[in-house]
């Protein structure tokens, strides 16, 4: 009965939704995620239009460093990240989520601490299958930071 409890209460940790993507994005986020066993999880990931993810990242107040693009952030209160879909997203979307992962992780806006917890998460995509679902045909020979 414990074992019932635990695995409910994971389960109920774990579970997220994914709105917006395609079916091919959604099974691509997904298996990212399972494959980074993330310590905290989102409870949502937006895909959406660029002029709806604009506005959204003005709502928020989204401060881009120096430095940096925006196709996908976090808003930590809400654990929810958005990926803005005219984003180029198949080849470095395990890049960038990883990234926005850490921002969870590390609970934190810092770039540094995202980056720091990003690495990690990386490397354990790094040790994915080639020719998975993580690796489309057309992004080979793009590798993951």
């Amino acid at each position: 009965m414990v074992s019932a409890v635990t695995n409910a209460a994971e389960l109920a940790a774990n579970t997220y939704v994914v709105v917006g993507a395609s079916p091919q994005q959604e099974a691509l986020v997904r298996a990212q995620i399972q494959i980074i066993q993330p310590a905290i999880f989102p409870l949502r990931i937006i895909f959406v239009p660029h002029w709806k993810y604009i506005d959204t990242a003005r709502i928020f107040r989204l401060h881009v460093p120096t430095g940096y693009t925006s196709a996908i952030f976090t808003h930590l209160p809400s654990r929810t990240v958005f990926v803005d879909k005219d984003y180029e997203s198949d080849c470095r979307l395990g890049d960038s989520l990883a990234h926005e992962l850490g921002h969870m992780a590390t609970n934190s806006t810092k770039e540094e601490d995202a980056e720091r917890v990003a690495r990690e998460y990386r490397n354990r995509l790094k040790g994915a299958h080639e020719g998975s679902i993580l690796r489309p045909s057309r992004c080979i020979g793009l590798s993951l930071h």
